[in-house]
């Protein structure tokens, strides 16, 4: 069997590695390729006498993954010639408060873009704050009228996991066109993107992937998922779940990409582990390194033009 798996990251440039007649696709070198071109486009933003562009970050609460997160982004962000600003509140933060600060910052002309990470505290409604930000700063892509043009094949800020999804695909040369798709995972921070931007029209404003997109979720029973996935050309696993995709539910040369992040104890050593959502373990090949999601750095719009110069920039996060 021929199956083409894409894990994220690993020491290894990018290439197609035949091992068990398995083939798996590391994104580390189309990672700092991306990165080159964002930190070409931000000098070359600048030499046009523009400044720098800006990026706020508001952080509620001590979530050592979100610190993680935001660490990486503004790290991410330096390397590239962006710079940016940290906005820490504490968890008790009032969800008036959270307003008031993005009110300030999408009147703020140096502000580029404002990321509010997520999760929130269960006392602050998520969609409203994120429906504070301006949506020509929202840079998560999290804003009702992005995640609406998004779902009309028009040009928005796109949810970062969907977006690195859809760069690898076309950076890699899968191809969709006419493809049946599975997308394990409905969330409409990544799973909704993903199947958004693979089965709209390829000749439309935001160009899409021409897939036959089946959506499946935590009410799919199993053997249906299985169905579902044995006729898929590409499966999407982003789902939540620990081993949700085993080799059984896989055909002959199709694309497999897994952007699950599961914390779980590994009973060998006692210790917590970075997984995905398929089954890598039982799979016929030891893959160079475990699947992880990429992120993608965020756009910016040029006010002048009103059309996105930086592109994506995929970063793996790691444990």
């Amino acid at each position: 069997m021929i199956t083409t798996f894409l894990t994220f990251g690993g020491s290894r440039p990018l290439q197609t590695v035949r091992r068990h007649e398995a083939i798996i696709i590391s994104g580390t070198e189309m990672a700092k390729q991306i990165q080159k071109e964002v930190q070409q486009g931000v000098e070359a933003w600048l030499t046009l006498g523009n400044e720098r562009p800006h990026l706020s970050i508001v952080l509620v609460g001590d979530n050592p993954a979100s610190h993680t997160y935001v660490r990486n982004k503004i790290r991410a962000a330096s390397a590239v010639g962006i710079c940016s600003e940290l906005i820490l509140k504490p968890k008790e933060v009032s969800q008036e408060e959270l307003l008031d600060i993005t009110d300030q910052l999408n009147m703020d002309p140096k502000v580029s873009g404002i990321l509010v990470q997520l999760p929130l505290p269960d006392h602050v409604d998520e969609r409203t704050v994120c429906n504070g930000i301006a949506p020509g700063k929202d840079v998560d892509g999290f804003h009702v009228v992005n995640m609406g043009r998004l779902c009309l094949d028009q040009h928005s800020f796109i949810p970062a996991t969907a977006s690195a999804v859809w760069e690898i695909i076309k950076r890699t040369g899968i191809e969709t066109f006419g493809k049946n798709v599975v997308v394990a995972g409905r969330s409409k921070n990544v799973g909704l993107p993903i199947a958004m931007l693979l089965h709209t029209d390829g000749d439309h404003e935001r160009p899409g992937g021409d897939a036959t997109v089946t959506i499946a979720h935590r009410y799919t029973p199993r053997e249906r998922l299985k169905t579902q996935t044995r006729l898929a050309d590409i499966i999407v696993v982003a789902a939540g779940i620990p081993k949700l995709i085993t080799p059984d539910m896989v055909k002959e040369d199709a694309v497999v990409i897994d952007v699950g992040i599961n914390y779980i104890c590994d009973p060998m050593t006692g210790k917590t582990k970075l997984v995905g959502d398929v089954d890598f373990e039982a799979l016929p090949f030891t893959p160079m390194c475990q699947p992880l999601v990429l992120r993608r750095f965020p756009e910016f719009k040029l006010p002048s033009t009103s059309r996105t110069f930086l592109p994506p920039l995929p970063q793996c996060l790691l444990c």
